[in-house]
């Protein structure tokens, strides 16, 4: 399953609160990416991702860019903008999707009164007015439903690249400014030594007992250790687990 997909699947199955006021903040969401647009000349897009639409948001930008668009915001059936992949080089393009994937299980993984502390940076390559990639700088922002473990919004900005930033993808701490290189230095710690040889059995079909007997602990541990894997990887059962270690590279 490739990262794209895997977001449809990690979006489609998030529970969301049925009552709950969500017309009325999604039009103060929507009247944020709007500004953001104004304000930065950037293209900005709000998914969301309970009902799969998406609100796109032109900048001064857009005028940059092999867009066919200039400054007229309009509502898509979908969460994915494709008419913005479409620019996007398609080797950025794969590394977008599965860094959202990375650093959409980082932010679930983190306190809920601090999960609109992150941000994702990146460069990408987009194809400008006559055809030729162009660097752009692309941010994202998950934003989490107030009354429920779920993360209801996704808001995405591409804007110029002023400056050549010192990794290709980056989680910003917008509170402290702190930085962690998505896939190198974060993910890798995700699950200890223990829990990845205990998942990589799991993966291969060993029962507990037989994972036992091959790393020479109890039964008991090895039960403790699945119920870790699984409350760091935000899943419900080892199937999941092993795929979501799969798309994290942690096994």
């Amino acid at each position: 399953m490739d990262p794209k997909d895997r977001l449809n699947k990690e979006f489609s199955a998030q529970n969301f609160a049925a009552k709950h006021p969500y017309a009325e903040m999604l039009d103060r969401y929507k009247e944020m990416a709007r500004n953001y647009a104004r304000m930065e000349n950037a293209v900005a897009v709000l998914s969301d991702l309970r009902t799969d639409a998406s609100y796109i948001y032109y900048g001064g930008f857009s005028r940059m860019l092999r867009t066919g668009k200039c400054e007229k915001e309009g509502e898509v059936p979908s969460i994915w903008e494709e008419e913005i992949f479409k620019l996007i080089h398609p080797d950025d393009l794969a590394d977008k999707h599965l860094q959202e994937l990375r650093f959409f299980h980082f932010v679930k993984r983190q306190p809920k009164k601090k999960r609109s502390d992150y941000y994702l940076t990146s460069k990408l390559r987009m194809k400008n007015d006559t055809n030729n990639y162009i660097p752009v700088l692309h941010r994202m922002f998950y934003v989490p439903a107030p009354s429920d473990e779920t993360l209801w919004l996704a808001l995405c900005l591409y804007s110029p690249l002023p400056f050549d930033i010192p990794a290709k993808c980056l989680i910003i701490n917008s509170v402290n400014g702190q930085t962690t290189e998505l896939g190198k230095q974060h993910d890798t710690k995700i699950l200890s030594v223990r829990e990845k040889q205990v998942l990589n059995l799991i993966d291969k079909g060993s029962t507990s007992k037989e994972i036992a007997g091959t790393l020479s602990i109890s039964i008991h541990t090895v039960s403790r250790h699945r119920q870790g894997i699984l409350a760091k990887l935000q899943v419900k059962n080892s199937i999941e687990a092993c795929r979501i270690a799969k798309d994290l590279k942690l096994i």
